[in-house]
């Protein structure tokens, strides 16, 4: 450097880590409830390796009854944000999640809900 012949080598090495969510509780079973009555829990989802902000959608399942109707019986609603941030000690805040059933037919289901960030993941 700076007109010296003499070379440096660096050698550099790193891993990466993917973003990713975990829940708290990482499955969910809610209970049966009567026709039209809501029933609800709270889920906490705990984002790893965010190093930066990115915002949280949700997929709902759709159902198909057996006369061609179609339902949606679950609904989600972040009561604080939707937002993973990170914190100044390098984590990601946690984020707590209601997850809610209501059907006004008798259902049984079984179904996925996807927590999508802003990057696909």
């Amino acid at each position: 450097l700076n007109d010296n012949p003499s070379y440096y080598k660096l050698k550099l090495s790193g891993s990466v880590k993917s973003p990713k969510l975990n829940f708290e509780p990482p499955f969910l079973m809610l209970t049966p409830v009567p026709l039209d009555v809501k029933t609800e829990t709270a889920i906490s989802i705990i984002p790893q390796d965010y190093l930066r902000q990115s915002r949280i959608q949700v997929e709902l399942p759709e159902f198909e009854l057996e006369g061609g109707d179609r339902i949606y019986p679950f609904s989600v609603k972040f009561p604080e944000d939707q937002k993973i941030v990170l914190s100044s000690d390098g984590t990601n805040k946690e984020l707590i999640c209601h997850i809610s059933f209501r059907s006004s037919r008798p259902v049984s289901l079984l179904g996925n809900i996807f927590f999508i960030d802003e990057e696909e993941n």
